[in-house]
């Protein structure tokens, strides 16, 4: 059965008892078209603790002609309040308890937030000449979200939408220990912990999805530095070359400077290996830089190591190196061509000579 938020919301309006009076005190279908840009009020007043779901389905239409569009799992965000901080859900639908108090919004994301609270980086006329939408169906429980869905499936155990939620709130994997997410594309199921041949490890699985894992470091950069590490790749989420933004889909481990500029290292599916170039997506230029340490598809599935000089290669790339590196990260894009990425990253290492930063 394919998702509908507009059959859930028919489905809610059915329930009726004492189940649905001491579950739900609101239930309401919002429709956020593709063209209009952030962010619309939906009327339903939030109170601090109070639980609530939210239930999408449809497409945010960047390109018809190009086959480019995404679903809520990255379109949908909301908010609490005017100026209350952004938040986004791991799948098409989310729960969350309320840490603010005020009018609960929702918005689309096209392009990238400028600020926590919401504010755009992108010009509002990109929404213009964006197409699709989707539908919201917005729950506002009395006590817990988990009890109120269960008790919302007994009328249907087989809706995708609630069937889904109950799945998310049941077995979400946690953020790696140590890890978080880049705050303005949000958190993500992308990266599990795992143990690899007793090795601590990071597991990224994407498809159709995208995510940025970090983990802040501060240790002076030399000539001598280092990044050192373990990589198994089994699945890369482009066929062509990546440095076009239509084909911009990769997996890779990055450096992040005191500049604000980072350095990733990553498998391509078609550039030679050496190949260094400015993120072709408008946003990201100024900010990273791509080089290809393996490409092609042989050794997919096998275990390397790999150790990269980064004061040089920041030098070939870019010029004078920074004086520090402030952060680690860990970078997977299926989104463009929605295609699968699957790796495992170990032994994370930045070494300068004798002294050694284990990362992971």
């Amino acid at each position: 059965m394919k998702p509908s938020a507009e059959r859930t919301a028919e489905l809610v309006a059915r329930w009726t008892g004492p189940d649905r009076d001491g579950h739900l005190a609101e239930a309401r279908l919002v429709r956020l078209p593709g063209n209009v840009p952030p962010w619309t009020d939906t009327g339903i007043v939030v109170r601090r603790g109070t639980a609530i779901t939210l239930l999408a389905s449809g497409r945010l239409v960047l390109s018809a002609d190009l086959d480019l569009w995404y679903g809520p799992r990255l379109a949908l965000w909301g908010r609490i309040g005017e100026r209350g901080t952004i938040f986004n859900g791991t799948r098409d639908s989310h729960s969350l308890t309320a840490e603010g108090e005020g009018h609960l919004f929702l918005s689309l994301y096209n392009g990238e937030w400028a600020t926590p609270q919401g504010d755009l980086r992108t010009p509002r006329e990109a929404y213009a000449t964006s197409g699709g939408g989707l539908d919201v169906l917005v729950l506002r429980w009395k006590a817990g979200a988990r009890e109120g869905l269960e008790a919302l499936a007994q009328i249907d155990p087989d809706d995708p939408l609630i069937a889904g939620e109950l799945h998310r709130l049941r077995a979400s994997p946690p953020t790696p220990q140590g890890w978080h997410h880049l705050w303005f594309l949000g958190d993500t199921e992308i990266f599990r912990e795992i143990y690899e041949q007793g090795r601590r490890g990071i597991e990224v699985y994407a498809h159709a999805d995208a995510g940025i894992l970090q983990t802040r470091v501060d240790l002076p950069l030399s000539a001598q530095t280092t990044l050192d590490w373990r990589w198994r790749v089994d699945d890369l989420p482009a066929t062509v070359a990546e440095d076009g933004r239509l084909t911009h889909d990769y997996v890779s481990l990055a450096v992040e400077f005191d500049n604000g500029r980072d350095l990733t290292w990553y498998w391509s599916a078609g550039l030679p290996i050496g190949r260094h170039y400015a993120c072709p997506l408008p946003t990201w230029t100024a900010r990273e830089t791509h080089w290809v340490v393996r490409s092609g598809a042989d050794g997919l599935g096998e275990w390397f190591e790999e150790s990269r000089p980064i004061a040089d290669d920041y030098r070939t790339a870019l010029g004078a190196p920074p004086a520090r590196i402030v952060g680690v990260w860990l970078i997977a894009v299926a989104l463009f061509r929605r295609g699968r990425a699957q790796a495992t990253f170990t032994d994370i290492r930045l070494r300068d000579g004798a002294r050694v930063k284990q990362v992971l």
